[in-house]
């Protein structure tokens, strides 16, 4: 098992809110450029990964948790059972200090696994960059992320006529 632990300062819900909409994975993510599918358990995911190094592909895992604000896991598998299965978690612990502990879990078995340790590990090196951008993105401006305040939505919108 390998695990990516980051520091974000963030509140949990910040965090999920940025690690599911999937749509905007392209504006920030450098390793899952897309998803398609839904944050759902027993939802089938459409993921492509792209790699710092090597080829990028596409992998169809099944939603296995969504805990919003929380936990978020998929299971994939190439082929057969036990050929090569793996198994992803995204773990979003709070913190007394308003932020989050960030933890990706990576878990692989199979046959094919003593096999693809170059591939693993640059898959590894992936998720650490999503990581840092998951990072960068959460602690972006708030203003991105947070639904209008009632002061502005007043302001924005026409005033009445007389």
């Amino acid at each position: 098992m390998r695990v990516i632990e980051s520091h974000i300062d963030a509140p949990p819900e910040r965090v999920w809110a940025v690690l599911t909409d999937f749509p905007a994975f392209a504006d920030w993510n450098p390793f899952v450029t897309s998803i398609s599918g839904a944050a759902a358990p027993g939802a089938r995911l459409e993921v492509r990964l792209c790699p710092p190094v090597g080829m990028a592909m596409t992998v169809k895992p099944k939603v296995t948790a969504a805990a919003a604000g929380r936990h978020f896991a998929w299971h994939g598998r190439l082929g057969l059972p036990r050929i090569f299965d793996g198994a992803h978690e995204f773990i979003i612990d709070a913190e007394a200090s308003g932020g989050v502990t960030f933890v990706q879990k990576e878990t692989f078995r199979g046959l094919l696994v003593p096999f693809l340790g170059r591939v693993l590990e640059h898959a590894h090196e992936g998720f650490e960059l999503m990581n840092t951008a998951l990072k960068e993105r959460a602690e972006g401006d708030a203003s991105l992320h947070a639904p209008p305040t009632p002061e502005v939505a007043r302001s924005s919108s026409p005033s009445p006529r007389r």
